[in-house]
């Protein structure tokens, strides 16, 4: 490490919980754009201005964030607050960065299921217009990034034909376990790691404990919601799950969030994609979406009690996940075969999120000409006019409802 590194590390722990909840409640209120530009956000706030850590430990903070599943923008705040002020400061980043978003979302999604949807289909199936666009973009960028080559292309492709022709929990998580596996056979990057180590307080004990605790929870929920008729286990186990198996970044949650809420008759597609487009339009994580499902479920509790529990669950494997990973990734990070597996695990990714660009997203959203267009344009805002994605939402309500 270099000696900023040590300085700012060892310093640390001396961040108290109000400082740490103070920056990211500015950074949720303030953070547009997705879990780069979040994560650019973090770099300039807190390792350029505030100096809490070096470039260096930021860069392997965010790799290690990456490589885990779950929304990597959001575990890099919880790595940040932990490092700065142990577990309170990683509870105080998460809830300072999610808040304002998830608090927005609910409001959203108790005004939706109490108005009479038959009067204001027309903005509301804007929104789910736009979500063709914000998902058609996510699907652009990710394939640039993680599939360059026609290796890794070709196995997303294979990965959206089997998402297609298997739409259910298990076809996706499937596809990821064969993209995992073919990384690991043929995706060697041996010679390619970088980075360098990144200092904390934990220790591997806790670590291990952490790390339990997420595998238990992981497995034994799904037991507890298969023989209990109590919705909250219900609901718990569904967002926990659904938080534990995303790679790639939060667009991913969308098709396992919608398996999980809409064949199961929680909530019907139309509302599904209407938060999904709501959701573009407000600062934070993605994944403040579970929020918005959470209260507007009409499955156990709802409104504050619902979204709050379905915004825990999802979001409690990334703490778990981040904390346990921490005090292993230096021994972790250097061998070839994680890198490959997670390779291989990102290509899968891009493909789940092709099949969901065409179902539910596609075939909820594009019924006619006129909204193809206005997909088209969203998608030009979006991609080429790099038009703030809150506008976009916006703009396309407003012209599903003057449609």
């Amino acid at each position: 490490m270099t000696q900023l590194d040590n300085h700012n590390n060892s310093s640390g722990q001396a961040g108290s919980f109000l400082e740490v909840l103070a920056v990211f409640f500015k950074l949720g209120l303030t953070s547009f754009g997705g879990p780069v530009a979040h994560i650019g956000y973090f770099r300039d706030e807190l390792v350029i201005k505030r100096k809490w850590l070096g470039e260096n430990s930021y860069a392997d903070l965010v790799a290690m964030c990456q490589f885990l599943p779950g929304p990597a923008s959001s575990q890099v705040g919880m790595g940040l607050g932990l490092l700065r002020a142990g577990f309170p400061g990683a509870l105080a980043a998460w809830l300072g960065f999610t808040l304002p978003s998830a608090i927005a979302m609910i409001l959203f999604a108790l005004g939706v299921t109490n108005m009479d949807l038959a009067s204001h289909g027309g903005w509301l199936h804007g929104l789910k217009v736009v979500a063709v666009a914000v998902v058609a973009q996510a699907v652009w960028g990710m394939a640039r990034s993680l599939c360059p080559d026609r290796t890794r292309a070709s196995l997303a492709i294979l990965a959206a034909i089997l998402v297609v022709l298997w739409p259910t929990a298990f076809g996706q998580v499937g596809a990821i376990v064969v993209g995992g596996i073919f990384g690991w056979k043929f995706l060697d990057i041996a010679g390619e790691q970088t980075g360098e180590r990144l200092s904390t307080s934990l220790s591997r004990r806790t670590g291990v404990v952490l790390l339990a605790v997420f595998a238990a929870l992981l497995l034994l929920l799904p037991v507890l919601a298969s023989s209990s008729s109590n919705p909250i286990i219900q609901i718990f186990d569904s967002f926990y799950r659904t938080g534990s198996l995303v790679f790639g970044g939060g667009h991913v949650v969308l098709p396992l969030l919608q398996t999980e809420v809409v064949p199961s008759g929680w909530l019907d597609n139309e509302l599904f994609l209407a938060g999904y487009g709501a959701a573009q339009a407000v600062p934070g994580p993605l994944f403040t979406f579970a929020a918005y499902l959470g209260g507007a479920i009409g499955h156990g509790p709802s409104g504050w009690g619902g979204g709050l529990l379905a915004l825990v669950a999802v979001f409690l494997p990334s703490f778990l996940l981040v904390a346990g990973m921490l005090p292993f990734w230096d021994a972790f990070r250097v061998k070839p075969g994680a890198q490959s597996i997670l390779r291989g695990v990102n290509a899968a990714v891009v493909g789940l999120l092709l099949a969901a660009l065409y179902h539910p997203v596609w075939t909820s959203g594009i019924l006619s000409a006129s909204d193809f267009a206005l997909g088209l344009a969203a998608f030009a805002g979006l991609m080429f006019w790099k038009i703030p994605p809150w506008l976009v939402v916006v703009l396309a309500a407003t012209a599903g409802g003057l449609m």
